[in-house]
């Protein structure tokens, strides 16, 4: 699963995602489920920066979160499970712009390490992600997300090889592919959900501070000895 992620140089997402505008966004060196997160997606026929909450609420949920985790969507279920299938039908696609990501490791000695994940090749880049609208009995309306997950390639199955889900990765968009899955059809979006090349991607071990969410700086990106 991709349960903490980072987003950072803003003006650089700005000119990646091709925005005219982006509202609400900060920097953050450690976003967590059920934060209001940076998301892009199509708005009156252009590409608008906005926030939603990250962790789906599904539309016949009444506006209440799901017991169940749904910050991230298995590839595997887009078409067939509950939660996934009425925003993949309804093409409610988005992208969450992010310069890197955090997983876990379980050592041999039993111990969990966080890793921290990056691109070689550029600084942001984008998950492909769904997005779902629910409103409560009050009339209350919620927009909420999930980050797209899918089988690690062998980088990923090295460094996530813990937790409820693991050997998996998030679904990363390549710069190409943006256009196709905001705007493009069902059979065009599943073509740009593919395995992200291991060999542009870079993975080291970080401090066990950002297991807490209120550590939020940039040294969490520091390198840590594999020794320590």
């Amino acid at each position: 699963m991709c349960g903490r992620y980072i987003l950072r140089y803003l003006a650089q997402a700005e000119r990646e995602f091709e925005l005219r505008s982006f509202k609400g966004w900060q920097e953050s060196f450690n976003i967590a489920p059920t934060q209001q997160v940076a998301v892009v997606r199509m708005e009156g026929g252009v590409r608008a920066g906005l926030t939603l909450r990250w962790g789906l609420i599904p539309f016949f949920a009444k506006g209440e979160p799901p017991k169940y985790s749904t910050i991230n969507a298995t590839i595997e279920k887009l078409e067939s499970g509950a939660t996934w299938r009425g925003p993949w039908k309804r093409a409610q696609r988005c992208i969450l712009p992010t310069a890197g990501f955090y997983e876990w490791h379980l050592s041999e000695a039993g111990t969990k390490h966080p890793y921290f994940i990056h691109l070689a090749d550029q600084e942001v880049f984008g998950f492909a992600a769904l997005w779902d609208r629910s409103v409560s009995a009050d009339g209350t309306a919620v927009e909420s997300c999930a980050i797209i997950t899918m089988p690690g390639n062998d980088l990923m199955n090295q460094v996530h090889n813990t937790g409820k889900n693991p050997h998996r990765m998030p679904a990363i968009l390549g710069r190409a592919d943006y256009e196709a899955w905001l705007t493009g059809s069902v059979e065009d979006a599943k073509k740009v959900l593919r395995q992200y090349p291991q060999d542009v991607m870079v993975a080291y071990r970080v401090s066990t501070r950002v297991n807490t969410p209120k550590n939020n700086d940039p040294t969490l990106l520091e390198p840590v000895p594999e020794s320590a």
